[in-house]
């Protein structure tokens, strides 16, 4: 992944947001909170208040099997636990990994927006508003212990995702890899994407891999539907910035996460799944000709053939 460093945010709209890749931007004026945000600051500028955290006893944390458990933990306790690698206390055991995404009030009805949840630590950041204002969707505070690994997922808001403290690895993967990546929903049953297991897995070899680092105050632009997986390298703490790339009526009013598809996107596919359930009144042979003439009519009408 391209690392670009002084880019402003002219030169950003021109030249780098409308090719829809990552890129890395260093030296970025993001405020005191890279110098300022040690756990010590940290677990005091925000005192006792509850928060709920993922608490897993394997470092790759896997969302669809869901092996890790909620707890709630007040705020200075939790960041001095993160912070250790062996824990006096502890829900499941001493090396257990914690993990922090912040959320709305309601999180049926609120979204992430640190200036709300977080009002203190708030003020130490200065957010790259490298968009308009009205296309804001969240401020997404996250805090990880070392070596915890999240699932490949893809979100449906441009983010940029500022990595505060600590260091981590990102790696991506194109939209257009998809067919590769297993998907389930908007996350990837690939979980260790360094040692994937080939014989359940065999197309994931074709996924082509970007990968980057990220150091303290550096920006990663993760474009919507660019899949992510990220290991927390050290304790660390980051800011994730979403925006609506498309139109605001575009998406679904009751996504407060940003990964609920675009409402054109849904509609398409409950048509499709009407239409492949129609196609179960025919015997398996008819059946396998009509979805493969289906097939070659999606990919003559919707796929870009302008991929290098």
């Amino acid at each position: 992944v391209e690392r670009l460093d002084g880019v402003t945010r002219e030169r950003f709209l021109r030249d780098i947001y409308p090719r829809r890749k990552p890129v890395v931007l260093t030296g970025m004026e993001l405020g005191t909170c890279t110098t300022k945000w040690t756990v010590d600051y940290l677990s005091q500028a925000e005192g006792s208040k509850e928060v709920k955290i993922h608490v897993s006893a394997v470092p790759q944390m896997d969302f669809l099997s869901k092996n890790f458990v909620y707890r709630t933990l007040p705020f200075d306790v939790f960041v001095r636990r993160a912070a250790e690698v062996k824990h006096q206390e502890y829900f499941i055991s001493e090396d257990e990994k914690y993990y922090l995404r912040s959320v709305g009030e309601d999180v049926r009805k609120d979204i992430a927006d640190i200036r709300k949840q977080f009002p203190v630590l708030a003020e130490d950041v200065q957010i790259p508003e490298y968009f308009e204002k009205e296309q804001f969707f969240s401020s997404v505070f996250r805090i990880s212990s070392a070596g915890l690994q999240l699932w490949t997922h893809y979100d449906v808001m441009d983010n940029f995702l500022i990595q505060v403290t600590g260091r981590k690895r990102v790696v991506l993967y194109s939209p257009r890899d998809a067919p590769y990546l297993y998907l389930s929903g908007t996350k990837s049953e690939v979980l260790d994407v360094d040692n994937p297991d080939l014989e359940k897995y065999p197309l994931f070899v074709k996924a082509k891999r970007y990968e980057c680092f990220l150091e303290a105050g550096d920006v990663l632009f993760i474009p919507a539907l660019w899949f992510h997986n990220v290991i927390y390298e050290e304790f660390g703490v980051a800011l994730n910035i979403f925006w609506k790339h498309l139109p605001a009526e575009s998406y679904d009013k009751t996504d407060t996460y940003g990964n609920k598809d675009p409402m054109a996107a849904s509609r398409a596919i409950q048509i499709l799944d009407r239409a492949l359930k129609t196609l179960e009144e025919l015997p398996e042979e008819y059946r396998d000709f009509y979805a493969r003439r289906m097939v070659l009519r999606i990919q003559e009408k919707a796929y870009r053939n302008d991929y290098g």
